[in-house]
């Protein structure tokens, strides 16, 4: 762990928000490979922008070419990942800034590590709604029926180790804000699910 440094404080979240006219926090999409998260999570960014409010998507396969390319998919190493896309989100939604995650993130001890630092760092009455947790719920039969990177079929193989879902656990959200259902549902309508909570909660303001 490193030593020596000092937290160098900068403008605060809700003075941040005031010149941005806009609220930061994240919304972090969870579930299976192929529910439908990523492009879930990709409509709703291009409606934010659309709207006119700042926000920006990290996605799970995105961030291994860069930030954690150094990672595999063992248990410790899905912690790391987590931990630090936890952090990332939070330095977005600390400057006013939408951020949408979209990782499996199986587990729901990370994924309430991940709500409290998003928690802390939250200024207001309702520090609650720092962190916005969107279940993408599908059987894993349809997931595997869609499977368009073949990852499944792979894992029934036995040519990847720790598959969640086949060989590695998912733990659903017991208490997610909110829970879509990609199978169901077309994207436009999950969309429309969650910028109508966003609303609710007035975590966002839409000019008529």
């Amino acid at each position: 762990m490193a030593t020596n440094i000092t937290w160098h404080p900068s403008l605060s979240r809700t003075e941040r928000e005031s010149y941005r006219k806009q609220k930061g926090f994240t919304i972090w999409f969870t579930g299976l490979s192929a529910s439908g998260k990523s492009t879930v999570a990709t409509a709703l960014e291009q409606h934010l922008l659309h709207l006119g409010l700042a926000a920006y998507r990290l996605d799970g396969d995105n961030v291994r070419f860069g930030l954690n390319k150094d990672l595999g998919f063992s248990e410790k190493d899905r912690n790391e990942n987590i931990r630090r896309i936890a952090e990332v989100s939070k330095l977005f939604a600390d400057s006013a800034t939408i951020a949408i995650t979209s990782f499996i993130s199986p587990y729901r001890a990370d994924r309430q590590v991940a709500r409290e630092l998003h928690e802390k760092s939250a200024q207001g009455d309702d520090k609650s709604l720092a962190f916005v947790e969107v279940y993408v719920d599908i059987p894993i039969e349809v997931a595997e029926q869609r499977d368009p990177k073949g990852l499944y079929k792979k894992a029934r193989a036995g040519e990847i180790k720790d598959f969640t879902g086949i060989s590695a656990p998912y733990e659903a959200p017991e208490n997610a804000e909110l829970s879509i259902k990609t199978h169901e549902n077309s994207v436009e309508e999950c969309v429309a699910q969650i910028v109508k909570y966003l609303q609710e909660k007035d975590l966002i303001q839409i000019s008529a």
